[in-house]
């Protein structure tokens, strides 16, 4: 059982900002990646993005988004859907003055009208989202060659063969891994 000063609130676990507690609403789907996870996730990549352009898909409390700001990510796009959760993502970055960027937008739509080349991306959406099949191809066209990718879901989904496994793990009910882009996506699809 959660002790309520804890509710709805992250901790930045490294970077710049470690230590710093921010909070999130209520919001439906929404389930911050534990400070373990992140943990392990940073030490597989390496605590210091400098230079990395990094797409938070699902934006949700922002935990790993602003953890890769605080590491020193040269762009953070955050993108979330639902507006109050948005805008407290606006606050956040406003308040830590990161290098980052916040989109409300449907994470589907923001890959087919916005495509750019990432570094590294993160693909932790609601356990109820299943649109996998739809996103690959999309955010195919905006993975540079090389370029990480961070899944997290109750059930991990098949990935294209321009990815391949690198890490994996489990916490509780969450599954992740950690991908590479092996090839020229758009030669694989």
């Amino acid at each position: 059982m959660k002790h309520n000063k804890h509710q709805n609130q992250i901790r930045i676990i490294g970077g710049l900002h470690r230590g710093r507690k921010l909070a999130f609403p209520d919001a439906e789907g929404l389930r911050p990646t534990p400070d373990s996870v992140r943990e392990r996730l940073f030490n597989w990549l390496g605590q210091d993005l400098t230079g990395q352009r990094v797409l938070d898909m699902f934006a949700g409390s922002g935990a790993l988004g602003l953890e890769a700001a605080s590491r020193h990510a040269a762009q953070v796009v955050l993108v979330e859907r639902q507006r109050t959760v948005a805008q407290a993502l606006h606050r956040h970055v406003r308040t830590l003055a990161v290098a980052a960027e916040v989109v409300e937008a449907d994470a589907l739509a923001f890959l087919q009208q916005r495509p750019a080349a990432f570094d590294g991306v993160f693909l932790d959406p609601p356990f109820a989202w299943r649109d996998w099949q739809t996103l690959w191809p999309l955010l195919a066209e905006c993975l540079k060659e090389g370029a990480w990718v961070y899944v997290e879901a109750g059930r991990l989904p098949e990935w294209p063969p321009f990815l391949a496994l690198q890490k994996s793990g489990q916490a509780g009910m969450s599954r992740y891994a950690l991908l590479r882009c092996t090839q020229n996506p758009d030669a694989a699809l």
